[in-house]
């Protein structure tokens, strides 16, 4: 006893002041971490500014949490004179911001289109989308339009920011590429347990670990209770904004990095409660996005990784926007004025058992993925065997099922923003994804992708092998959510293990949210085709100066494209028009280009 009496003494000294102790130990951390962040920033600013934005961005957020504790209700009794102001004034004053709003922002499209005039037909497309919603929709007379026109105002003022503005695209792209050097970590495990070489030649282990490596990270996050408060603000901002309810903006604020199956886990004790038009929206939601940890596959394809997470972020304005549209509320909620939900935070005990369950959570995950490819791919084989052999018996050769889909929905790809000749294309691959899954179409596009920036010849025959760098940034933004006739039976499965007595309710709406689910992506990529900012390519005379012809490339593709639209060929003489004409070795750029392509100057 008295051995253990000066540890007794330590205890209850610590319980007596443990507010004192943490305020000691969190103040002595401030300070170490202070004098790291000056001296990372005194050795290079340059490369601490990442450090910079995430420790400014920690301090707003926490000095705004304390000065709401301290000085909240203080502010708002001063401010009470001015809300009421406000109030009596908003009537009127709402007509008035919508009618400057609506101005600038058919000026900035009329400016916008007048120079692109594709982007115009994008345009019609996002329109033409929204009335055939409206006119599927359930209830026409209970719409809320606030809802709608707020949801498609946060995701247009989103498209902007992300493709428009410098800020945006540079934070996104830079975001993309922290993603894409996080996920190449999942090689050191990986490579551990398969070995090098299948992870470098074989996809199921190149890409599916990546699944599970994502899926720890996001278990970390839910139990440090990050991905709750990151979910909550977004939920807050679509809540204030829009007028739903704090159950159903949840639900779709978490499929922005979680599943269809895993979102109305954050609203499972009141799905019992909700009404129709709510379980709508938290179907859509799950329609309209996808996980995080899929995101993490098809990166790994080479999709843009900046291009995938706008999309997720996009889509979820827009999809409670389109639900509501789609499926307005006729009934009372029990939900509708409160002020938020609780999240749990699960039932881990530290941040190993997290990081386990989150891999052997992703275990089924990745056998779900890697099932359904055998099989999806296997029964098209089997469908394009079975339509070739019905299309030679009229004499109809090299007939697919992909064939048929591109002409079904190449007027759909078209208003969506994509050239004529992409068209076929894009409406393949939108059609792979509807009726069999997004996985199959991503990887589809990726060759597409590939054979682009490889710098081959966009036809090869009759065949196209690559489509246009905008049809490529449409058909992303279009194939970006699990809306695909398979997904029906993972939600109503998922829906229905967490509220097993509405069943009956899940099945009866399930339909109208894929369509809609779908139509969310489809205007996502209008969105993408009308603010679409295509890449120059810059001087392709000083390109060549420098450049390597053992190997070929978009940038020499468009090139030597330029350079065989310049050259002139009159009586066996070869001539040069444009920048080209003053270089004395345009002809020598001239050989380099035909051996790589063909074209009629080449023949001289």
């Amino acid at each position: 006893r008295k051995a253990l009496q000066p540890a007794s003494k330590a205890k209850h000294f610590c319980k007596a002041h443990a507010k004192v102790l943490k305020r000691v130990v969190l103040g002595l951390l401030g300070i170490a971490y202070l004098c790291y962040f000056i001296a990372a920033c005194y050795l290079n600013f340059q490369r601490a500014l990442a450090l910079v934005v995430i420790t400014a961005v920690v301090v707003f957020f926490v000095c705004w949490s304390l000065f709401k504790k301290h000085c909240g209700a203080k502010v708002l009794l001063l401010l009470r004179p001015v809300e009421k102001c406000f109030q009596k004034a908003w009537p009127w004053l709402k007509w008035l911001l919508c009618l400057a709003l609506l101005a600038g922002l058919i000026a900035m499209l009329v400016l916008d289109t007048g120079k692109n005039p594709e982007q115009f037909i994008s345009l019609g497309g996002f329109c033409v989308l929204v009335l055939f919603l409206f006119a599927c929709s359930k209830h026409h007379g209970a719409v809320s339009w606030r809802a709608v026109f707020w949801g498609l105002g946060l995701q247009f003022l989103l498209g902007v920011f992300v493709l428009r503005t410098t800020p945006g695209v540079q934070a996104f792209q830079w975001l993309g590429d922290q993603i894409q050097i996080f996920l190449g970590y999942t090689t050191a495990g990986s490579g551990f347990v398969f070995g090098n070489t299948l992870i470098a030649e074989v996809f199921a282990f190149q890409t599916l670990p990546i699944i599970v490596f994502f899926s720890c990270v996001m278990s970390i996050l839910y139990y440090l209770g990050v991905m709750q408060w990151i979910i909550l603000k977004i939920s807050w901002l679509l809540q204030v904004s829009m007028g739903t309810t704090p159950t159903e903006t949840l639900s779709v604020a978490g499929n922005i990095f979680v599943g269809q199956t895993e979102a109305p886990l954050l609203v499972r004790p009141y799905l019992m409660d909700m009404t129709l038009s709510e379980i709508h929206a938290v179907m859509t939601g799950g329609f309209s996005t996808i996980a995080g940890s899929v995101m993490g596959a098809y990166i790994s394809f080479g999709i843009d990784a900046a291009s995938l997470i706008a999309a997720s972020v996009m889509a979820a304005p827009c999809a409670l926007a389109m639900s509501k549209l789609m499926y307005p509320e006729v009934e009372e909620s029990k939900f509708k004025g409160k002020g938020s939900v609780q999240i749990s935070s699960g039932e881990e005990r530290n941040i190993l058992e997290a990081a386990s369950n989150g891999a052997a959570a992703s275990v089924g995950l990745v056998a779900n993925i890697a099932a359904n490819l055998i099989a999806f791919l296997a029964v098209l084989e089997f469908i394009n065997a079975a339509v070739q052999w019905f299309g030679e018996m009229v004499d109809i050769k090299d007939l697919t099922f992909q064939v048929i889909l591109s002409y079904v929905l190449m007027p759909v790809a078209f208003l969506m923003g994509a050239d004529w000749a992409d068209s076929p294309v894009v409406a393949e691959l939108l059609g792979i994804k509807i009726f069999l899954n997004e996985f199959v179409a991503y990887q589809q596009l990726s060759t597409y992708k590939k054979n682009r920036l490889s710098g081959l010849e966009e036809w090869n025959g009759n065949q196209k092998q690559w489509i246009s760098e905008r049809a490529e940034s449409i058909t992303t933004f279009a194939l970006c959510g699990f809306a695909n006739l398979s997904s029906i039976g993972i939600m109503l499965g998922g829906l229905g293990s967490l509220a097993p007595d509405r069943k009956g309710v899940f099945a009866s709406v399930v339909l109208r949210a894929l369509l809609t689910g779908i139509c969310v992506s489809m205007l996502n990529a209008c969105l993408a085709g009308l603010l679409h900012v295509p890449t120059e390519v810059g001087d392709c005379v000083t390109f060549f100066s420098t450049a390597n012809f053992s190997n070929t490339s978009y940038t020499i593709y468009t090139c030597c494209k330029q350079l065989f639209a310049s050259s002139v060929l009159e009586n066996g003489t070869l001539s040069f028009t444009g920048s080209w004409a003053g270089q004395a070795e345009s002809v020598l750029w001239l050989t380099e280009c035909c051996g790589h392509y063909n074209h009629t100057s080449c023949a001289g």
